[in-house]
C-alpha cells in the first residue's frame, strides 16, 4: 500500500459504503474503475467494512442486505417506531425486581429499556452494547458489567467469538433482547456474529424474555436465532396481525400483546 493510499483509504471505504448502500450491490471492478485503484485495493476495503457489518462480500462485488434491511445509524434505528418500541419497554420494566442481574442485547428495542433501569436499581447490567454501557456508566444503583470482543460499528456493539466467550463467565436472573426478523416461530438475523452472541446471552439467563414489534413479522432474515418457543416471554405491539397472534399461541408461543393506552 503506497502513502497516497493509506491517506485516501478511510474517505474511499466511506464513499464505496454509501454507494452500496444506496444500491445495494455493487461490482467489485466498477468500484475499482470509479475510484481508479486496483481490484486488490477494493478486496481490501470490502474486507474492512464486512469486518465492521456495513455489508457483505459476495461474489463479483460487495451487497447491502445485511446494513441495509436492518441497521444503520443508531440514532435513526432508535426514531423508528419510537413509541411502540417505548411502550414494550414500558412493558418489560414491569417484569423487573431491583436486586436482579440484567442481560442487555445490542437492539435499539432494548436501549429504549435500559433508558428506564434507574427506575428499578439496585440491578446488576451485562452487556455488549456501547449505547447501553454509556448510559449507564456511573449511574447510582447501577453495577455495569461490559462485554468485550471485536467491535463493530454498524453495530455499535462488541460481537464475534470472544463476546460470546466472555459471556459465559457470567450468569443472570433475565435476558432482554430482540431481533431483526421472525418468519413463522422462529427469529432470524442477518449476522451470524449476532446470532452468536445472543445465543450466548441466552443461555447463561434464568428467564429469556424477547421484545418485538410488529414491523419484524414481515422481514426476512439470514441465520436462524432461535424458535419464539425458546422464551419465558415474548411481548408484542398491537399491530401484530390476529391470525399470527393465534398461530404463535397455538404452538404454544408465551406471547404478551402490549397494547395502546
Amino acid at each position: 500500500m503506497t502513502e497516497k493510499d493509506g491517506d485516501a483509504r478511510p474517505g474511499r471505504q466511506h464513499r464505496i459504503r454509501e454507494r452500496v448502500g444506496a444500491e445495494g450491490f455493487v461490482r467489485t471492478a466498477d468500484l475499482a474503475a470509479e475510484h481508479g485503484v486496483s481490484v486488490m485495493t477494493v478486496h481490501r476495503d470490502l474486507d474492512v467494512l464486512q469486518a465492521q457489518g456495513w455489508l457483505r462480500k459476495v461474489r463479483g462485488g460487495a451487497s447491502s442486505l445485511p446494513s441495509l434491511l436492518f441497521h444503520g445509524d443508531i440514532s435513526e434505528r432508535m426514531a423508528a417506531n419510537h413509541a411502540t418500541k417505548h411502550r414494550l419497554a414500558r412493558a418489560a420494566l414491569q417484569l423487573l425486581t431491583p436486586g436482579q442481574t440484567v442481560m442487555i442485547d445490542e437492539s435499539t428495542t432494548c436501549l429504549a429499556l435500559a433508558q428506564h433501569l434507574t427506575e428499578r436499581i439496585p440491578l446488576t447490567v451485562i452487556t455488549n452494547f456501547l449505547p447501553v454501557i454509556k448510559l449507564l456508566a456511573g449511574e447510582p444503583g447501577i453495577t455495569l458489567l461490559a462485554l468485550g470482543g471485536t467491535y463493530y460499528p454498524a453495530y455499535d456493539a462488541f460481537l464475534g467469538p470472544h463476546t460470546a466467550e466472555s459471556v459465559a463467565s457470567f450468569g443472570a436472573d433475565v435476558l432482554f433482547m430482540s431481533t431483526t426478523a421472525v418468519t413463522g416461530a422462529t427469529c432470524y438475523h442477518q449476522s451470524q456474529e449476532t446470532v452468536q452472541v445472543k445465543r450466548a446471552l441466552m443461555e447463561r439467563a434464568g428467564r429469556r424474555i424477547l421484545l418485538v414489534d410488529h414491523t419484524k413479522f414481515s422481514r426476512r432474515g439470514v441465520y436462524a436465532l432461535a424458535p419464539l418457543t425458546d422464551f419465558d416471554a415474548v411481548l408484542v405491539d398491537d399491530g401484530v396481525p390476529p391470525g399470527t397472534l393465534r398461530h404463535l399461541r397455538d404452538l404454544g408461543v408465551p406471547v404478551t400483546v402490549v397494547r395502546a393506552r
